[in-house]
This record gives C-alpha cells, sequence and structure tokens, in this order.
C-alpha cells in the first residue's frame, strides 16, 4: 500500500461505480443495521462466514441460526448477483482497518470519485464500516452501504485496462457505464454532449486528457 497511485490508463470501456452489486433490488428492503449493530457490536456476529471466505460465491449473509436466539423465524434472501469474479474477504480482513488509508486517499486528492460524504464515515475503529460505510446508521438494506471501485483504486493502483479489471472482475464482464451508450465513441464529443469529467477519473485516471485517446 505504499504510495497511492502509478496510473496507465490509455482508455477504458468503463467500470460501474458500484463496485459488489450487479442486480440488487432497486427498492431498499427494510433492515435496521443501526439496531442490529447496538445489540451485536462485531459485525461477524452475525455475518460468520465472512472471516474465512476466499470467494465471490460464498453466501455471508446471516444464517436463519445466527437469527433464532432473538427471532423464532426468519427469511433471509439469496445474495445479490455481483460483477466481481475474484474477492477474498478473508484477506481484506487481515489488512485491518483500511479507513485511514481511503481517508488520506481523499485527504491528498488521489480519491478517483467525488467522495461526497465518504469522508465522515472514515473515523472509526469497525474495520468493515472502511467499505460498508453508513451500515451502521442504516435502516434498509441497499446499494449505498457497498464499497466503490473508487476504494478499491487506492491500494490497487498498477491499472493497465483492459487488463487489470479481469483481475477482480473477469473476462467478458459488462462493466460500461449506463451513461456510455454504444455509439457513445461517436457521440461523446458532440458539442451538445454534457460530461461530468470528475467522475471519468474512476477509469481514466485524474490525469485524463482527450489527447490521451485521440
Amino acid at each position: 500500500m505504499k504510495g497511492l497511485f502509478r496510473l496507465r490508463m490509455p482508455f477504458a470501456r468503463g467500470i460501474g461505480v458500484v463496485l459488489f452489486c450487479a442486480a440488487w433490488p432497486a427498492a431498499a428492503a427494510p433492515f435496521s443495521h443501526r439496531l442490529h449493530l447496538k445489540l451485536k457490536p462485531e459485525c461477524t456476529a452475525c455475518h460468520t462466514a465472512v472471516v474465512h471466505s476466499t470467494r465471490v460465491e460464498d453466501n455471508n449473509l446471516p444464517s436463519p441460526e445466527a437469527c433464532k436466539p432473538c427471532h423464532a423465524s426468519v427469511s433471509i434472501p439469496a445474495p445479490p448477483k455481483t460483477l466481481l469474479a475474484h474477492f477474498s474477504h478473508e484477506k481484506h480482513l487481515q489488512l485491518g482497518n483500511v479507513a485511514p488509508i481511503i481517508a488520506r486517499a481523499i485527504d491528498s486528492g488521489q480519491y478517483l470519485s467525488p467522495p461526497g460524504d465518504i469522508r465522515a464515515h472514515l473515523n472509526g475503529a469497525n474495520a468493515c464500516l472502511a467499505c460498508h460505510r453508513g451500515i451502521d446508521t442504516s435502516e434498509a438494506v441497499s446499494r449505498a452501504n457497498l464499497p466503490q471501485m473508487a476504494d478499491c483504486l487506492v491500494c490497487h493502483n498498477k491499472i493497465e485496462l483492459p487488463f487489470s479489471c479481469e483481475q477482480c472482475h473477469g473476462a467478458g464482464a459488462k462493466l460500461r457505464p449506463a451513461d456510455h451508450p454504444p455509439e457513445f465513441l461517436e457521440s461523446h464529443s458532440r458539442p451538445e454532449a454534457k460530461f461530468d469529467k470528475t467522475t471519468c477519473a474512476v477509469c481514466h485516471g485524474k490525469r485524463f486528457r482527450c489527447l490521451g485517446c485521440h
């Protein structure tokens, strides 16, 4: 994790801003993490499998047994589909709390997305909240508490697109952002096209310039 960014990003088809979720319901599902974290401050008290999870395919949601001490019956849905092909919770938890590292990237202007209110959530000691920010005050399960691509790029910063994308996402992953339609290569340079270039950095880097491709 020494050094924040060494970017070589000549072109990218695009990477979704939200890292994990490809098929989470648009409407948030009612569930109070805020209340449950007051009862059991350690996330792994309910998400018991996450400590030894090394694959994307692992189901790290709580088991019904974890809920039975308080609830007579529960219905836990299947986890959402993901755009990732490779991810190890076990390995990332062994790093400890990465919140200070993400905070340092934001404070130094090296975070590759508009940070919004992210910085305010990076002062705690709970390692899970470094990536699943806001879950401690959440009253519903939604995309809002999932890690962002820019979080990953703080440490995984040797980028050579599209090849480095496949290290996490696998070959053939559909990563094109919603605002990049099939005719994007032609339409994005038209005078009437309006883009917030600060959002381009997560794929193209802070030093991205039009002449890099043209």
